[in-house]
């Protein structure tokens, strides 16, 4: 099963980013072949039997209980989004998952009417709408331009992750890059622990891992994250540096869209610097 391989490779990856020091074990003498802790560690943290854990890191224990699974993430020191992904993979492994309640993506990307006009409200803030996967659906004319060269992709194209490490301008726009796809594949991560299956989140994920070494290294790490807001820093090639704080706001009854907008404080450099984003702003 997907979502067995999955659970497995989700608890490899997490396993391998914590260290014996980090969870009070001596690191002991000699060269350790295992970079993070040793199964036969996680399962005595974890108070289970090493078999136990090895048949659930491989696939062959479907049924972990609850209290198992809460057990290794507390080992394994996951909080938040990489705790709850934890648990909707075991679910999904043991056929429990009922899902969320919320709809389901679905191809039809078309942006309701009343989004449209909510995205002209807020000009001359930059807003764009996307997709479960971020894919770019629409944008006000500040929100086009805050993303120079992505709308000159046809629109199956118009992923942000996919604009992050494969378009030029992309990868110099964010400050510090790192940090800005560190997040945007923990969001496609998260999505991939609910329906790894999904045909065209693995199109995505399929082309990034062929074409881009770094989105490799960071899918690798298995980090899962959604993020509701925050701060991002440009390099913007006509508006110039500038600092924004941004919100994401879920659309109900959309299958996974969101609207993000960008602000700025009044009279600060960074709103000068973001208005010249908007061709009508004074």
């Amino acid at each position: 099963m997907a979502e067995t391989t999955e659970l497995g490779r989700y608890l490899r990856a997490r396993r391998a980013q914590v260290t014996p020091k980090d969870v009070g074990l001596p690191a002991g003498t000699g060269l350790r072949r295992t970079p993070g802790l040793r199964r036969e560690e996680l399962a005595t943290l974890s108070g289970v039997s090493v078999d136990y854990y090895t048949r659930l890191e491989r696939g062959r224990e479907t049924n972990p209980s609850t209290s198992v699974i809460d057990a290794i993430g507390r080992a394994l020191r996951l909080r938040g989004d990489a705790y709850e992904r934890l648990h909707d993979l075991a679910e999904l492994a043991s056929g429990r998952s009922s899902g969320s309640g919320e709809p389901r993506a679905t191809d039809d990307d078309t942006v309701r009417p009343s989004v449209l006009t909510m995205l002209e409200a807020l000009r001359p803030l930059p807003a764009y709408v996307v997709n479960r996967y971020n894919f770019m659906l629409a944008a006000n004319p500040a929100g086009r331009r805050l993303l120079p060269g992505l709308w000159d992709w046809p629109p199956e194209q118009r992923s942000i992750t996919r604009y992050l490490f494969l378009h030029p301008v992309g990868r110099e726009l964010y400050v510090p890059w790192e940090e800005t796809v560190t997040a945007s594949v923990a969001h496609l991560r998260a999505i991939a622990g609910g329906d790894p299956d999904d045909p065209r989140l693995t199109a995505l994920v399929g082309e990034l891992l062929l074409k881009s070494p770094e989105f490799t290294r960071i899918w690798d790490r298995y980090d899962v994250q959604e993020r509701s807001g925050g701060t991002k820093t440009f390099a913007h090639p006509k508006a110039g540096t500038m600092t924004l704080t941004f919100e994401v706001m879920q659309l109900a009854r959309t299958g996974g869209q969101r609207l993000v907008a960008y602000q700025a404080p009044a009279g600060s450099p960074d709103e000068e610097a973001m208005l010249k984003l908007d061709p009508q702003s004074p």
